[in-house]
């Protein structure tokens, strides 16, 4: 079983909705990862179809556009239990998905821990390969933070 698996949730046509992806790429590519312990994945518009997936893991992290109602460009931080216990965060049909696919992983056999790194989006109806001009400003503070996560997770 991998200690991490990271993966990149939304579409990347719209606009600020694929920030989670394209962070998942753009890490991907980094040459500071362990890749026997971590795998980045880019989930796309993440359906309940891949909770087997969580099998192999005994960490999830991930990282998605989140509404919260803030600033475009804020960065969040969620546990599942904050997704869980707090219904004002359950920020997007992802995070419900992603709950969901909790608790079929644990049904057949493994629920590894959640982590969800966000980045408030200033627009997720355009139909765009590049993310808005506030988002993108604080891509790579994004960036950061999901990779304190990743070295955090893999400690």
């Amino acid at each position: 079983m991998k200690r991490l698996l990271v993966l990149g949730v939304g579409n990347l046509l719209l606009t600020d909705e694929g920030a989670g992806v394209h962070a998942v790429q753009d890490l991907a590519q980094e040459e500071e990862w362990d890749l026997s312990r971590v795998d980045f994945l880019d989930g796309a518009t993440f359906t309940q179809d891949i909770f087997y997936i969580f099998q192999d893991y005994e960490r999830v992290l991930v990282l998605d556009c989140v509404k919260g109602g803030r600033e475009p460009g804020t960065i969040y931080r969620f546990t599942e239990a904050n997704l869980r216990d707090n219904y004002e965060q359950r920020l997007s049909l992802h995070d419900i998905d992603l709950l969901d696919s909790l608790k079929m992983a644990e049904l057949i056999g493994n629920k590894p821990e959640l982590m969800v790194i966000g980045i408030e989006p200033l627009t997720i109806s355009d139909w765009s390969m590049e993310m808005s001009e506030p988002v993108k400003a604080q891509y790579p503070k994004y960036l950061e933070a999901a990779r304190r996560e990743i070295r955090a997770l893999l400690a």
